[in-house]
């Protein structure tokens, strides 16, 4: 079971009780405290916002932005297609492509990104059926205008960043899924996350090996 994390101590009080904590840290600066063998950049910027091997004993990135051998040991591609969880240990990953993989037909069109700069707050959740050009969430803007998202297709809302969140133009906020039949995917693990997360687990074990635990 995860359990939010405030302090470092509830950290250490969720460990001890055989739950996984949750903190949220953006800087990372309790691996100072912790010590990880491992850390794991599964931010899925595009880019790397830091991260370096210095980090950790171990040090695995996901995704375009990092170069194996480099600035981590292992980077994990993350791109849909052949190679979708190949883990690289040396060089980088596929380059970002900027176009979403295709679900039910669709690509771009079913990911929605902020037309403005503000805070979002949905007029919909996760799991609701929307019709194309409803309005699925608002942005306030600092000067108090109130900017409308509209749904891009008809189908359920798969993804929706939580109320409140400060957005920037062009930032990703939703996902729509044209194939109304697949409502439990909306609360599932997907197969592409399956599939990165069995690598990384697969490619600790290889730094493991390597270095001869």
């Amino acid at each position: 079971t995860a359990v939010r994390a405030e302090t470092m101590d509830d950290v250490r009080h969720i460990l001890a009780a055989g739950n996984i904590p949750v903190l949220a840290d953006p800087a990372a600066d309790c691996r100072h405290g912790l010590r990880p063998d491992v850390l794991v950049d599964a931010i899925l910027a595009k880019k790397n916002l830091g991260t370096n091997r210095q980090m950790a004993d171990k040090t695995i990135a996901l995704g375009p932005g990092f170069s194996a051998g480099v600035d981590v040991d292992l980077v994990v591609e993350t791109q849909r297609g052949h190679n979708l969880g190949r883990i690289i240990e040396k060089g980088p990953a596929t380059p970002n492509t900027g176009t979403p993989g295709i679900i039910g037909g669709y690509g771009k069109e079913r990911v929605i990104h902020s037309p403005a700069e503000g805070k979002l707050y949905g007029r919909v959740k996760i799991g609701d059926k929307v019709e194309k050009g409803q309005t699925i969430a608002v942005i306030c803007t600092e000067n108090g205008e109130e900017v409308k998202v509209e749904a891009t297709l008809t189908g359920l809302v798969r993804g929706l960043i939580r109320d409140a969140y400060p957005v920037t133009v062009g930032f990703k906020i939703a996902d729509i899924d044209p194939r109304e039949s697949e409502y439990k995917n909306c609360f599932t693990i997907s197969d592409k996350a399956r599939n990165i997360g069995g690598s990384v687990l697969e490619g600790l074990m290889y730094l493991e090996e390597k270095q001869g635990y």
